[in-house]
């Protein structure tokens, strides 16, 4: 039977190495480590959550979320920043299990929406979003600054 619970600490190690997995099925690596999962997201004060969907004590896969607000909107939302089900848990409703569980897990952000990002090219991700009523967010991009640009910024006088 599948089961859905908050990651705790001791799943750092875990949650990274699924994170890995993922990467790597993108011919990526990441650059984090499970420590920094453990600091950001278990430390004083968590940045994040995870839930794991598992079966018999095994993991399938897991969901990474962060609280946002919508200041257009004035509520507050999930972001998903990560979602992952290894390749033989795929297909069997663990991802729609996933985000329910997510939003679960967030109740006492009191979420009225939720967000995440999907490449253009995943289109069988694009589709599994669309069935569940998610929506293109806007017309905008996303934009990241970081590295150079980040510490020139960073050391801009105030």
């Amino acid at each position: 039977m599948i089961g859905y619970r908050l990651a705790e600490a001791k799943d750092a190690a875990l949650i990274h190495a699924m994170l890995a997995e993922m990467a790597d099925a993108e011919g990526a690596e990441i650059g984090g480590s499970a420590e920094s999962l453990l600091r950001h997201g278990f430390g004083a004060t968590p940045r994040f959550r995870v839930v794991l969907a598992e079966e018999q004590g095994r993991a399938l896969g897991f969901c990474l979320f962060l609280p946002e607000y919508s200041s257009w909107r004035g509520v507050m939302g999930v972001f998903v920043q990560d979602i992952y089900l290894n390749h033989a848990a795929r297909g069997k409703g663990l991802g729609r299990g996933l985000l329910a569980a997510a939003l679960q897990a967030a109740a006492d952000w009191e979420p009225q929406f939720m967000a995440l990002m999907v490449k253009r090219s995943n289109v069988l991700a694009i589709g599994f979003y669309q069935t569940l009523g998610f929506e293109l967010r806007d017309t905008a991009d996303p934009l990241i600054l970081s590295g150079a640009g980040l510490a020139a910024l960073r050391s801009e006088p105030r």
